[in-house]
Formats: C-alpha cells, sequence, structure tokens
C-alpha cells in the first residue's frame, strides 16, 4: 500500500491531511430556503387534510382532537427529519472523504435524491413495521390507547436516535423504530392481561430481525468481495488510491462516486421514508376514520374484481366450515379476533366467520357500488372486516392449513385486494414525509461523515473502497425494498466500508467497531425499555 493511503496527522483545525473542510457555516440564503421550504411543507400537510376531511363529508375534528393530530404529525415528520440527518450522513461520506463533491453540495445532492426515493416508493415497508403493531391497537387507533402508542414508539426512536448522534455513533433509525414497537407491544400485552392481539406479531417480528440481522453481514462481506473482484478486473491504480490533498479523483472515478452516491440516497428514501408513512397513516386512520380508513382512491373498475375474489375467497373458506353456517357478521368478528388472539385459526368455525365475513364485504362494496363511495357509518366495519380477514389469510399457513394452488391463488389475489382497498398512502403524506427525512439530510450530518470517513479504517478511505461499499448499500437496501423488509443504510453501509478495510489490509480501528457494534446491541433493548416505560405513562395520560 502506497505511502498516501495511510491516515495522516491533523492538521490546523483538527482534521487530518487530505480531510475534507467540514467546518464551513451556512449562507444566510440556504438558511432562509431551508425555513421556507419547511414553512411551505407544514402548510401544504394542512390544506392537504382539512380538503380531504371536507371532501367525504366527515364533520370538522374538535380543536382539542385536531391539536392533538397534529402533535402527533408533527412527532412523526420530526423521526423521519432525525432520521434524515443521522442515516443519510453514511451516503455522502464517501463523496466527502473522496472530494468528488464539496460537502454543502453533497448533503442538498443526497437530500434531493432521498426526496425522490420517498415520492417513488412502492409503500410495501410502511405496511410491514405496521404488521408488527399489535392487532388490538391497530383496529382502535383512535382510542387512548392508539395516540399512546404511536406517541411513545416515536418519542422512544427519536431519543436513542439523538443520543447515538451526540456520540457519532452509525445506529439505526429503523433498528430504533423496531425495538420502540417492540416495546409498546410487549407493555400492552403486559397490561392487558396477556391478550394475545395485545401483543407483538412474533411471526412477523422474526421476518424483520432477519433482515436486520442479515443486512449487516451481507454489507461487510458483499463489499469486501466486490473490492477483491474490482482488483482482479479492473487494473487502475489511481482508483485504489487515497485522495491526494484537496484534489478531486479523475472524472471517471468522480463519476462513478456520485453514481453510487445517488443511488444509496434514492433506496434509503425510498425504504426509511416508508416507515413514517406507515405511521402517520396510522394516526390519520384513527384521526379522521371516514377520510382516511378505506383507499377511497381505488378506481370503480375494480369492484367487479373485488366482488367476484371475494365469493370465490368465500367459497374457500366455506369448504372448510365443516357445514357450519354462516353467523352474523358481529358474531364473525368477535371469532376471528378470538383465533387471532389464540392462533387457533385452523378451525371450522373460524372458516365459518372468515366465509361471512367476505360475503358481507363483498356485499359491502357492490351495494355501495365501489369502496370510494362508502358511506361514513359504514367505514370502520368495513374496514375492521377487511383488516381481520386479512390478516387471518396471512397467519392461516402459520396455524397449520394447508390449501390447494388454486385455493392459494384464490386467497393470495383476494388478501392483494382487502390490501390495497386498506393499505394506501395519500400524496401529501410522501411530499411531507420526503421533505422532512430530505431537509434531515442537510442538518447534523457532520458527527456519522467523520465517523464513517476517518475513524472506521486505520487508513484514508480510497475510491474503489468508497464506491464497493455504496454499490452493496444500494443493491442491499434496493432489495429489501422490493419484499417489503425494512433494514437499515446505516449498518448496511458502515459494515460496507469495514468489509473493504479488512480486504484491503488496511486495518480498522477497534474502538470504533467497539462502538458500533455496542450501539447495534443495545439499541434493540434500550429502544424497547424506552418505549415500553413511555407507553406506559402515556396510557395514565389518554
Amino acid at each position: 500500500m502506497s505511502d498516501s493511503a495511510v491516515m495522516s496527522p491533523p492538521v490546523a483545525g483538527g482534521r487530518p491531511a487530505g480531510g475534507p473542510r467540514l467546518d464551513n457555516g451556512i449562507h444566510l440564503g440556504g438558511v432562509v430556503v431551508f425555513l421556507a421550504i419547511l414553512v411551505a411543507g407544514l402548510g401544504y400537510a394542512v390544506v392537504s387534510l382539512v380538503t380531504d376531511i371536507n371532501a367525504v363529508g366527515e364533520a370538522p375534528l374538535a380543536y382539542g382532537a385536531f391539536a392533538l393530530l397534529g402533535l402527533a404529525l408533527l412527532i412523526a415528520l420530526a423521526f423521519e427529519f432525525v432520521n434524515g440527518f443521522h442515516d443519510t450522513a453514511n451516503a455522502v461520506a464517501t463523496v466527502i472523504y473522496t472530494h468528488s463533491l464539496p460537502p454543502l453540495v453533497a448533503v442538498v445532492w443526497s437530500g434531493f435524491f432521498n426526496f425522490l426515493g420517498v415520492m417513488l416508493s412502492s409503500g410495501a415497508v410502511a405496511y410491514a413495521i405496521v404488521t408488527l403493531l399489535p392487532v388490538e391497537l391497530i383496529l382502535h387507533v383512535g382510542s387512548g390507547a392508539g395516540y399512546a402508542m404511536i406517541f411513545a414508539l416515536l418519542l422512544a426512536a427519536i431519543i436513542w436516535n439523538l443520543g447515538t448522534w451526540a456520540f457519532g455513533l452509525p445506529n439505526s433509525s429503523s433498528h430504533a423504530l423496531i425495538g420502540s414497537v417492540l416495546g409498546v407491544g410487549l407493555a400492552n400485552q403486559l397490561m392487558s392481561g396477556g391478550d394475545g392481539t395485545a401483543g407483538v406479531d412474533w411471526g412477523q417480528a422474526l421476518n424483520v430481525f432477519k433482515a436486520l440481522l442479515f443486512s449487516p453481514l451481507c454489507g461487510f462481506v458483499l463489499a469486501a468481495v466486490l473490492l477483491l473482484a474490482l482488483k482482479f478486473a479492473v487494473r487502475r491504480k489511481d482508483l485504489y488510491e487515497a485522495p491526494k490533498g484537496e484534489a478531486p479523483p479523475p472524472l471517471w472515478i468522480r463519476s462513478l462516486l456520485i453514481l453510487t452516491c445517488t443511488l444509496v440516497s434514492f433506496f434509503h428514501g425510498g425504504n426509511d421514508g416508508q416507515k413514517g408513512m406507515g405511521l402517520i397513516m396510522l394516526i390519520l386512520i384513527g384521526a379522521a376514520p371516514t377520510a382516511y380508513a378505506l383507499n377511497r382512491t381505488m378506481s370503480d373498475d375494480t369492484t367487479p374484481a373485488f366482488v367476484q375474489t371475494s365469493a370465490a375467497a368465500s367459497q374457500v373458506f366455506a369448504t372448510r366450515a365443516g357445514g357450519i353456517p354462516e353467523p352474523e357478521a358481529a358474531q364473525a368478528r368477535r371469532t376471528v379476533t378470538d383465533a387471532l388472539k389464540s392462533k387457533a385459526l385452523n378451525q371450522p368455525p373460524v372458516y365459518a366467520a372468515l366465509s361471512a365475513l367476505a360475503t358481507d364485504i363483498a356485499a359491502s362494496v357492490k351495494n355501495y357500488g365501489a369502496i370510494r363511495t362508502v358511506p361514513a357509518a359504514q367505514t370502520e366495519n368495513l374496514r375492521s372486516d377487511m383488516y381481520l380477514t386479512a390478516d387471518a389469510v396471512r397467519l392461516l399457513p402459520n396455524a397449520g392449513a394447508d390449501f390447494s394452488e388454486a385455493d392459494k391463488a384464490t386467497l393470495k389475489s383476494y388478501t392483494g385486494l382487502l390490501n390495497s382497498g386498506t393499505r394506501y398512502i395519500p400524496g401529501w403524506v410522501k411530499v411531507c414525509v420526503a421533505l422532512a427525512l430530505g431537509l434531515g439530510t442537510m442538518v447534523g450530518w457532520k458527527r456519522i461523515v467523520v465517523t464513517v470517513g476517518e475513524r472506521i479504517g486505520k487508513t484514508h478511505l480510497t475510491y474503489a473502497q468508497g464506491a464497493s461499499a455504496e454499490i452493496v448499500a444500494a443493491g442491499t437496501i434496493g432489495l429489501a425494498e422490493l419484499y417489503g423488509l425494512p433494514v437499515s443504510t446505516t449498518h448496511i453501509l458502515s459494515s460496507g466500508v469495514a468489509g473493504t478495510m479488512a480486504a484491503n489490509g488496511s486495518g480498522l480501528q477497534m474502538a470504533t467497531v467497539r462502538n458500533m457494534a455496542l450501539a447495534w446491541v443495545l439499541t434493540l433493548p434500550a429502544a424497547i425499555t424506552l418505549a415500553a416505560g413511555l407507553f406506559f405513562l402515556l396510557r395514565h395520560v389518554f
């Protein structure tokens, strides 16, 4: 390794020789633009919220309810703001420390592509987080317990993120949020006497744990392998050098690093931005169910398919009901709810109840012509029926149900329609989350950037190391969004940088690696404890 790759001693200002200048002040004009965008985004949210409520003829919210809703939305957007400056610093560290982009340009560039990532996201990850929450609280999210849940899990995640940021540790916002969700679920279950629907869906939680555990290991190994593959395939000496002074790299290397930063920023927005969106939708459903409990943007053309598929699903359930007649709707809801509590779903009475719910759902949609025209009085019951049925179908295989391939296809299609009817994200919610995440990128990023750029390896980050870590991070995050899995940009990218340092023989600063591992290990129990304590306190307030 050339001498230029070794981390040089600090120069004036405390930064290493060849390191970027991170202490430039922000121009007053930039502050004005930042604040103007922030105010415009909040104003847009208020106007859109009022418009949506008026469009469905729902009575205006009382001042107290509106204030509570506004506070909940602000806290949810604050989580995404903190997420922006905490997580996205990882995306810009490589372009800043290789002098491919000046720091201010890098964070604005990253913020813009975070914005685009959120706007073009699928929404699958948003509801992967929501399904971890207790069924009881999801169905009654507008209650005092529902608000306590939202405030507790968001505040716990924000507190932990700010604490790790203060120490410059690349902690995962996803990890913190999932820990907070688990803490709320556990506290709610203990406070409800062990009720099954009051706790965490551990089957879904296990899938999330696998993604969180696998992704940093994947980042470390694949980034190391990619660096070694590049060394074998691309015999350009300048690609494997560290920056010399403050000069930018050759144009082709600079373009490569800007491209990888762009991809990480875009996919980070697409994955992490959805977590706040899912929680905001829960808040909106609780406060204004007529406007947000059902997807009133679904085309009327889907009604025939919805009715036909519901009838087919009802027949699948009826054939397994053992001749038990369909109960009334209220009794069917109680039966399915009790089955979800006990997880004893693969029973003839449950199938009879599911058949009744599917029949009622089809009749409601057919009678009203479309989901869009379901009257306010029927909205909450129809959403509960759709949610309970979809959740039961999702869990039936875990309860021992064995369907034919044709029946599996019918139920998969039916679940997709049910989810389309209850899971959607209005455009204004995407815009507000995108703005919060993008603006957060431009604040407080320096601490994490310094850790990733200077304190993981013993030598200065080379161009190839930065590119390898970011290519792997972008690919992993993109695939995770495709499959609806929440993963940590922070863990993947910082692990990728560590992997390239190990593969390059550069050496690792074990104190930093130890602190990062400690933050990774402690995040779940710390967030669980914080959220559980906050939920307990807030349940005595609401």
